[in-house]
């Protein structure tokens, strides 16, 4: 399920402090629980930055939507593209920089994890969707 077992001793990481209660929110809501694997096909240059299309299992690509966030080795990103077999982010020079994503190639396996808020939509979707509706709320005193 994870890329882990293929790392040597000394192999660099990306860590991100949590986020604090008392923090501002200004990015994706992830919780740095690995989903699945993924593997770039394929890195194409877009002036300084890099596209990466990463091919991704269908258990993954259904909560993957355009715009939408995904972790790629623990570096929170916005999904630029989504395609019938995987995905593309398009990568700022500062982010291959800072990360360990500017030392990736084609052909490796990355860990992957999809937004929380997308993980919960999904859910309550694919379970019928029950619960709070219109009616609902007018019934409890909100109109």
């Amino acid at each position: 399920k994870t890329t882990l077992g293929g790392m040597r001793s000394g192999s660099k990481v990306n860590l991100e402090r949590a986020l604090t209660l008392s923090g501002r929110l200004g990015g994706h809501i992830v919780y740095g629980h690995v989903d699945g694997t993924g593997k770039i096909r394929e890195i194409r240059p877009l002036g300084e930055a890099r596209v990466f299309h990463i091919q991704a299992d269908p258990s993954i690509m259904k909560s993957m939507v355009y715009k939408g966030a995904v972790t790629v080795d623990g570096v929170s990103l916005t999904v630029s593209a989504v395609r019938r077999d995987g995905f593309e982010l398009a990568i700022i020079p500062i982010t291959l920089e800072r990360t360990t994503l500017g030392a990736v190639r084609a052909g490796e396996r990355v860990n992957l994890e999809t937004d929380i808020v997308g993980k919960y939509v999904l859910k309550s979707l694919e379970s019928g969707g029950g619960g709070v509706t219109l009616d609902f709320l007018k019934d409890h005193g909100y109109s």
